[in-house]
């Protein structure tokens, strides 16, 4: 804890001199520091630290409200009208239900993995009780093939062949590579030129995605967001099933 405190009042001390000394000089196109001044505004900060903390503090406070605030407008808005937040996902299960389920998930993910067995068995036990959404959140900082994957996995969207080729990713998911993309489109009989064409246009729908994600908070794959006559909000995948019983 100390050190990230000590991190935090480090980069706040920046740019807190730089805020002040920028008052305290007039406006030129090459301002230069003075150091003696610059001194003294050091001296200042160190003799008062707790500036600095409840400084962090309240920016975080701030961030948090703000996240909570668009958490809380996407629920509204997802309650309210499903379709606008699906948008134009790949969607499976139930056509007209009222219980939408919106998975975030990254074809590299080992628990994704895990997560699409348990969502292909709650598909085939309950195909009338609820409508599956996927959203794309390539992890692409830790794994190297998941926006490739998800670009592949895009195009074979455009000819009607996403769950297919979303089942065969994960499937096959240690094998994930260029190999594996051009033999599963060529499997699924996909039109190969447009295939190739419509990856380089995926990355816009991505990013769409991963921006939903981001503006959520959601901080890892898979995250899961629910909608039912009874509930609207955030959801483990192992209460999915309770929810779709009506138990919750």
């Amino acid at each position: 804890m100390f050190k990230i405190l000590t991190h935090f009042r480090n980069l706040a001390i920046v740019s807190l001199i730089s805020l002040i000394l920028t008052w305290s000089l007039p406006v030129q196109a090459d301002t230069k520091i003075n150091p003696q001044l610059e001194q003294q505004v050091l001296e200042i900060i160190r003799k008062n630290p707790e500036i600095i903390i409840k400084s962090v503090e309240i920016y975080q406070q701030q961030q948090q409200e703000k996240l909570q605030q668009s958490r809380q407008k996407f629920i509204n808005d997802f309650q309210t009208n499903p379709q606008s937040v699906i948008g134009d996902s790949p969607t499976i299960g139930a056509t007209k239900s009222k219980t939408v389920l919106i998975e975030f998930s990254d074809f590299e993910c080992p628990y994704c993995a895990e997560a699409h067995q348990t969502l292909k068995d709650l598909l085939a036990k309950y195909p009338n009780k609820f409508t599956l959404v996927y959203k794309h959140f390539p992890l692409y900082q830790i794994h190297d093939q998941a926006l490739p994957a998800a670009t592949v996995a895009w195009a074979a969207y455009q000819q009607g062949k996403f769950w297919e080729y979303h089942d065969a990713l994960f499937t096959n998911q240690k094998q994930l590579g260029e190999t594996l993309y051009l033999d599963t489109a060529k499997k699924l009989n996909l039109n190969l030129t447009k295939f190739g064409n419509d990856r380089k246009l995926a990355n816009k729908s991505i990013q769409k995605d991963l921006l939903l994600a981001q503006q959520l908070g959601l901080g890892g794959t898979p995250s899961f967001i629910m909608t039912s006559p009874n509930f609207a909000g955030p959801v483990k995948l192992t209460e999915v099933e309770e929810m779709l019983q009506g138990k919750q």
